[in-house]
Formats: C-alpha cells, sequence, structure tokens
C-alpha cells in the first residue's frame, strides 16, 4: 500500500535527473532556439566535448556531422525540448555549436510571372 510521502516522492524523482543535467539553468528564449533552429559542431568541437557529462556529450555526437534541428535533438536524445533547449545555449557559450536560424518558408512562386517569362523565352527562340 503506497502512502502520500512515497507518492510525492515517485512525482519529484523524475524531476530530479533533469534539474541535474541543466544544473538549475533557467530556458533561454524561445526565439533562440525554436523547433527548427539548425544546429552544428564547431570545427574542433567533438575532442573539447570528451570532458562534458553523457548528455550534452550525446548531444555532441549527433551534431558533428552535419546540421540538426532542436527538434531532431531533443527526438533522438529522447531528452524533453526545454532540457535539450538549455543544454544547446550551455554548448554555445562554450564555443562547442554553431547555431543557425531556420530556413525562411520559400515565398509563392507567380505563375502568371512565370508564364510570361516562358512566354517570352519562346518569342525570342523561335519555338
Amino acid at each position: 500500500m503506497c502512502d502520500g510521502r512515497n507518492r510525492d516522492l515517485e512525482l519529484t524523482s523524475e524531476l530530479v535527473p533533469l534539474f541535474v543535467i541543466t544544473k538549475g539553468r533557467g530556458l533561454p528564449p524561445r526565439d533562440l532556439y525554436s523547433h527548427t533552429t539548425l544546429v552544428t559542431a564547431q570545427e574542433g568541437a567533438p575532442v573539447a566535448a570528451r570532458t562534458l557529462p553523457p548528455e550534452a556529450r550525446q548531444v555532441m555526437e549527433l551534431v558533428t556531422d552535419g546540421f540538426l534541428s532542436v527538434a531532431e535533438v531533443a527526438g533522438r536524445t529522447r531528452l524533453p525540448l526545454g532540457v535539450v533547449r538549455i543544454l544547446l545555449a550551455q554548448l554555445e557559450e562554450g564555443g562547442l555549436i554553431l547555431v543557425r536560424p531556420p530556413i525562411p518558408r520559400a515565398q509563392s512562386v507567380d505563375r502568371e510571372l512565370l508564364s510570361a517569362v516562358i512566354d517570352g523565352l519562346r518569342a525570342i527562340a523561335g519555338a
């Protein structure tokens, strides 16, 4: 039979590792590390990453070979998005990662303009 004290321990015990992973640090601004922000390791960073805690080292291993989005890093590490954002902020402050804003969404194509260009090219080419 479970008393109230054990239930409280169960609810808080899952939070302790996350607090330890982030060293009690708060979340960075939401727009700084959005879901689609891209991150990659700086050149030479994998060598420096050897001294990092396991979770940060795992993030570094993922982003060493190229850009990944923040959401992909969270999914692959199975860490909560907030924890990943905090880890990324720490890694960026340490000069270990490069952060790039998401690629902007492509603008809609003006089909009338494209048709006019094609018609003009056909007229010039005599087709």
